[in-house]
């Protein structure tokens, strides 16, 4: 802000453009004002943490005004979008921290052969895509055990990993499987603990190989997130939030204290983003951006 004297005029547009929110969308006043300005003009970001947001859990909010809300905040990318959105972003500065698309689903994954071929083929094709856009990470899922054992898991996903892992290398993209409960979400998920994952990293043997860190799903099924994380940092590569029980916002209504778990992933030398993965308790477009910009201000450590 140039001089303070704007700060009442801004607000005033601010809290009428709100006023005139409804259900599932953002004003296309918000368009027309200072876009460039921040929710909260006055919050200055500290700059120790890459900020990202997913995408899914904002869903009823058209993508360019989501864009608009997103930036607003000071969140600089958009997680799990694939190559049709990667424009709208593109056209509001924002980055795909996070890149989707390839996988067939959570539950049909790397961990069973008679997925491969399709895996193969929509990973060889997307890995190139990724990078000619500009983006470095493209996720990736364990899929269900369906009665495997790890070692079974552990060798179908080295062999089908192994398979795109150097188109992975030469684009310089990375694959990054996701860590999910197996307890409340995503029954019978194979990847469901870090040290599942880790060892699945070892086996491949590529910086190109990591593991996106789901707080939230990650203290259901084992706890001890700091200590966990300082232990096998050098295979994380995100970090996703959520509030536990529920996913819902990362306040003090749920068990996971948020700030220190930031400050542990600074200290070591973190520079990927962290993703706001919480389910907003509002219904309305208005109270979602207030939610997420509340998320983001926990996490600004």
């Amino acid at each position: 802000m140039s001089t303070s004297s704007k700060y009442p005029r801004r607000r005033a547009i601010k809290n009428i453009v709100l006023s005139s929110v409804t259900l599932g969308s953002l004003p296309a006043l918000v368009v027309s004002a200072d876009s460039r300005n921040k929710i909260d003009p006055h919050y200055i970001m500290k700059g120790n943490i890459n900020h990202s947001v997913c995408r899914w859990c904002y869903g009823n909010i058209p993508l360019d005004e989501f864009c608009i809300a997103a930036k607003n905040i000071g969140i600089s990318a958009i997680d799990l979008v694939g190559p049709k959105d990667w424009p709208t972003l593109q056209k509001y500065g924002l980055y795909s921290s996070m890149c989707n698309g390839a996988e067939i689903n959570l539950t049909d994954g790397w961990n069973h052969t008679e997925f491969h071929p399709q895996l193969i083929k929509n990973y060889s094709e997307m890995i190139p895509m990724v990078a000619g856009a500009g983006y470095k990470q493209l996720i990736c899922f364990s899929g269900s055990r369906r009665n495997l054992d790890n070692e079974t898991g552990w060798k179908n996903c080295v062999d089908g990993l192994k398979q795109v892992i150097g188109i992975a290398e030469k684009h310089k993209v990375t694959l990054v499987m996701e860590l999910l409960n197996s307890k409340v979400d995503h029954k019978d998920y194979q990847c469901d603990r870090t040290s599942w994952g880790v060892e699945l990293a070892k086996r491949i043997g590529s910086e190109n190989f990591k593991l996106l860190y789901d707080i939230y799903h990650m203290q259901i099924d084992e706890g001890d997130v700091i200590r966990t994380i300082r232990e096998n940092h050098q295979y994380i590569s995100h970090y996703h939030t959520g509030g536990v029980p529920g996913r819902r916002e990362i306040n003090d209504s749920q068990e996971l204290y948020y700030p220190a778990i930031m400050r542990a992933i600074v200290d070591l030398g973190f520079k990927g983003y962290v993703a706001q993965e919480f389910i907003p308790t509002p219904k309305d477009a208005k109270g979602q951006i207030a939610a997420l910009e509340s998320g983001v201000r926990i996490c600004d450590v």
